[in-house]
């Protein structure tokens, strides 16, 4: 059966990887949700998908006691979150202003989960191979995703996700086909693929294609087409 997993939340009913969305996505009859990762200056791991605060801060350069009110450290979104699985997308690619190589953001993330003993209903995901990589060094027994975009070939995606050890491709839902997911499913990984509201598309994606999850903006709405 296809999961459905709140995009930053409920994103459309309350406000983007808040507590409240992803409250809400729990409410709407959400399986998990997705959030954001980035680091404040002072090592707090910030729930927030763009590198810089409404006010044009960066959050690598702000310190948690500085950040505005409604963002939201990952320690708090978790237990918000309550017996969800958590998709945790690190932001971390070279061409954010808040890049960092050494990788500090996935060893606290994968310390955090550890201390929490969240294996189970946690996934890490990213863009960065290099990223999801240094997750799996420390915490063999993560699951990790690679997220792909909508140019690049997504079979070759899933080559590279099978080769470094990763059980999930994260492919935009325009690119997903049911050739990609059974290719997907032959090799032992999952398909969770974002971001969808068209209900049409949702039923699509699940009945012909068998996609793992949906990523969706409106849980509620994507559980009445699956419905």
């Amino acid at each position: 059966m296809t999961a459905i997993w709140g995009h930053r939340g409920a994103s459309v009913a309350r406000p983007e990887n808040s507590i409240a969305a992803f409250v809400e996505a729990r409410a709407q009859g959400a399986d998990g949700v997705e959030l954001d990762v980035r680091r404040s200056r002072d090592g707090g791991l910030v729930v927030h998908h763009d590198a810089t605060l409404a006010d044009g801060r960066l959050i690598v350069e702000t310190d948690v006691r500085d950040l505005p009110d409604g963002v939201c450290l990952l320690g708090d979104a978790l237990d918000a979150c309550d017996d969800l699985l958590v998709n945790i997308e690190i932001k971390n690619v070279p061409v954010d202003p808040d890049f960092d190589p050494t990788e500090r953001v996935a060893e606290q993330v994968v310390a955090l989960i550890g201390e929490r003993t969240l294996q189970d209903r946690v996934l890490v995901s990213s863009f960065s191979l290099a990223t999801i990589d240094r997750v799996r060094a420390l915490d063999g027994d993560l699951r990790c995703g690679y997220l792909t975009a909508s140019a690049w070939n997504q079979i070759s995606c899933l080559e590279r996700a099978v080769e470094h050890g990763h059980r999930a491709l994260h492919p935009p839902h325009a690119t997903v086909d049911p050739a990609l997911v059974a290719a997907a499913h032959d090799r032992g990984v999952s398909v969770h693929t974002w971001t969808v509201d068209d209900p049409e598309r949702i039923r699509w994606l699940a009945s012909v294609c068998r996609v793992d999850a949906i990523i969706t903006n409106v849980p509620d709405a994507a559980r009445s087409a699956l419905a």
